[in-house]
């Protein structure tokens, strides 16, 4: 049961009471003609042999609103692409495969990369960025909605109260971003949000002074949830990061292109757990060890944007303030637990904060010796002002492979 405080800047829309799915879903059936809605599901093919996704697909069978449901699948090869279409073909909606490793869609993706439109690596942030082109080539939704496919706890009430916001035209926001509490198997996890992305934006505004963008952030109860929806409009001229600062881009797009009275984050789930990632303390290039440090990247280059001055000097005094407020929060998600009942390992959360800490500098250092980087892949506005037929291109190639390969 949530309360009903709304802190910060942007509006919550809580879970008050146990609402039947039912009777959700049958308001947005009503709300189907004025805005149509659809699905996006960036999925790796291993997904397909786990038991999240099976049951994902069991609960969407059940979902009658949606027009649409658009699968983007990484690392597949034809075999394992048609295997998918098979897997997919029990849902009663209207379904799109996007094959991203196969012939088709790899000739758009080298027609891209001549005009220096491609994304530059391989990850979620290029497969949900392929998905919504396809979403706007159809031209089929006003509404979409997009959640991860390993969520273990999954019921279709989540993807209701997901795209509701968006989908009601009573409404006016153009972006909803989904959050729950992050509770399972009797402990807390999300460590990355509660223990690197919270402490850090109240170190940054320690440091840097008040800030309208960090202010923005902290308002988000869950700001690296993987679930959000917009309305079809805004992701025209979205700029998607292509590595682990996916969520925290999309927040900072979102805030760039609307007033904040435009933008709310929703209650979905009483209980939420998904695949988890490793620390992995040994690789920077893996696990939470790279999420922290893309994220932190995405923070720094946001706040240069808005016109921070960051130096060596700056980034050593927010690594200290990171470092002594993670330690504090730790103390707070150690009692919470335990009046809770919960499992806390202590020293585990502090191992966490020891790389978060390191991972601050090492961000802040890539940051000064890559002024030039640009990590977002540019928007679909901009690859249709350099290849004026490229959503004709899509549409067709993503449509071919799903006709010659089995789906109809």
């Amino acid at each position: 049961m949530g309360d009903f405080y709304q802190n910060g800047i942007v509006t919550t829309l809580h879970n008050l009471r146990q609402r039947p799915v039912e009777e959700l879903e049958a308001e947005l059936m009503s709300f189907r003609k004025a805005r149509p809605m659809t699905l996006v599901l960036p999925s790796l093919y291993s997904e397909l042999e786990g038991p999240a996704l099976k049951h994902i697909v069991s609960e969407l069978t059940e979902v009658p609103y949606l027009e649409q449901i658009v699968i983007g699948l990484d690392c597949a090869d034809e075999a394992q692409y048609r295997h998918a279409l098979e897997y997919f073909s029990g849902l009663p909606q209207h379904v799109r495969v996007l094959w991203n490793d196969g012939p088709r869609l790899q000739d758009i993706d080298r027609k891209l990369a001549e005009q220096g439109l491609a994304p530059a690596e391989m990850g979620k942030g290029r497969n949900v960025w392929f998905c919504f082109g396809y979403v706007l080539a159809s031209g089929t939704s006003k509404s979409v909605a997009l959640h991860d496919c390993d969520i273990l706890t999954y019921t279709r009430g989540l993807v209701a109260r997901l795209i509701y916001p968006v989908a009601n035209p009573a409404f006016n926001y153009m972006f909803c971003k989904g959050y729950y509490a992050r509770v399972a198997d009797g402990k807390m996890n999300g460590r990355v949000s509660r223990l690197l992305v919270t402490p850090l934006i109240r170190a940054l505004k320690k440091v840097c002074g008040p800030n309208d963008f960090l202010d923005y952030l902290d308002s988000y109860r869950y700001p690296l949830a993987g679930e959000f929806s917009f309305r079809t409009d805004a992701i025209s001229d979205l700029r998607i990061p292509s590595d682990w600062g996916l969520e925290v881009g999309v927040l900072s797009e979102m805030k760039r292109n609307y007033a904040t009275n435009r933008l709310c984050q929703v209650d979905i789930a009483d209980t939420y757990d998904h695949k988890h990632q490793d620390l992995s303390p040994e690789d920077a290039s893996k696990g939470l060890s790279k999420m922290s440090t893309d994220i932190s990247k995405a923070v720094f280059r946001k706040l240069a944007t808005n016109g921070e001055i960051f130096s060596n000097e700056k980034f050593r005094t927010i690594k200290a303030t990171y470092y002594r407020i993670a330690l504090d929060f730790i103390e707070t998600y150690q009692n919470d637990a335990i009046i809770n009942g919960l499992n806390f390992d202590r020293h585990s959360e502090e191992q966490a904060v020891e790389l978060f800490a390191q991972n601050v500098m090492l961000a802040g250092a890539y940051f000064l010796e890559n002024p030039m980087d640009t990590p977002f892949i540019p928007s679909w506005s901009r690859v249709q002002s350099a290849i004026p037929d490229i959503m004709d291109q899509l549409q067709a190639a993503v449509d071919e492979d799903n006709r010659e390969f089995g789906h109809q």
